[in-house]
């Protein structure tokens, strides 16, 4: 038997939320969906680049909407996912993919600071889980739920405690949620990327750090945004990978393989 792989991964028919769409990473995930073939919804907090990240998917051929909320807030997100369904009509695929980070010292870290940034990496998720899930689960056609995690959320990395800390509860979260979800035809997986440049982390990315990372990579580089889509497209076929919840997939160039 000859599996055809171009149907296999084709989204085709399907619609696609991606929650932080407007960013580096989350615009990759949104333009490899749209281009296997699914309608988008973009959800970011500036109206600016929700605006602009809608505009380059509709100049690429792809249908788009976008919504402006802050997604630690459950009454906007409620009103993202019904402007959202205003224009797709259903939602197939949630991608969660906001994230905010830190270098403040432990014994520095302040309660505003804490709050600030487990409400966008962990609270947000949790609400886009419920609001947007339900929609699925009420749907009763299934779908498929992609968190974006961190390699931090693994064996402790120095400097970033709260955003580790965060991640770690992304991935508890994301194998809660395949467990309740399954009985729906819901998949609920985690994306654990490594280090892949972008604004949130470049200042933490010293030459020092950088050349620490990298020793400690097997594949002695730093990964590409657009290496992370093919991951993404996987996740989110139920053909390709209809049999695949509460996995939590590193995506690392060997990084999370090391020791020393």
């Amino acid at each position: 038997m000859f599996f055809n792989s171009t149907e296999m991964f084709s989204l085709k028919g399907k619609t696609a939320v991606v929650i932080g769409g407007s960013g580096v990473l989350g615009g990759v995930f949104a333009r490899a969906l749209a281009g296997a073939g699914a309608s988008i919804g973009i959800v970011g907090r500036t109206p600016e680049k929700v605006d602009a990240a809608v505009a380059d998917l509709k100049n690429s051929g792809a249908q788009a909407v976008g919504a402006v909320a802050d997604v630690s807030r459950r009454t906007e997100v409620e009103a993202a996912r019904d402007r959202l369904l205003e224009g797709l009509a259903k939602i197939d695929i949630l991608i969660n993919a906001p994230g905010v980070n830190s270098t403040t010292p432990f014994f520095e870290i302040q309660d505003d600071e804490w709050d600030r940034i487990m409400d966008t990496n962990l609270k947000s998720m949790f609400l886009s889980c419920q609001i947007f899930g339900s929609h699925m689960v009420e749907r009763g056609e299934g779908g498929s739920i992609i968190n974006i995690s961190s390699i931090s959320s693994g064996p402790p990395l120095s400097r970033v405690f709260t955003y580790g800390v965060s991640k770690a509860g992304v991935n508890n979260l994301t194998q809660w949620l395949a467990r309740e979800f399954a009985p729906h035809k819901v998949r609920v997986n985690a994306l654990i990327p490594g280090f892949f440049p972008a604004e949130q982390n470049r200042r933490i990315l010293s030459k020092e750090r950088v050349d620490a990372i990298i020793g400690h990579t097997p594949m002695g580089r730093l990964g590409e945004p657009d290496e992370l889509a093919g991951t993404v497209v996987w996740l989110a076929s139920d053909k390709a990978s209809g049999f695949v919840t509460g996995a939590l997939i590193p995506v690392d160039g060997g990084f999370s393989a090391m020791t020393i």
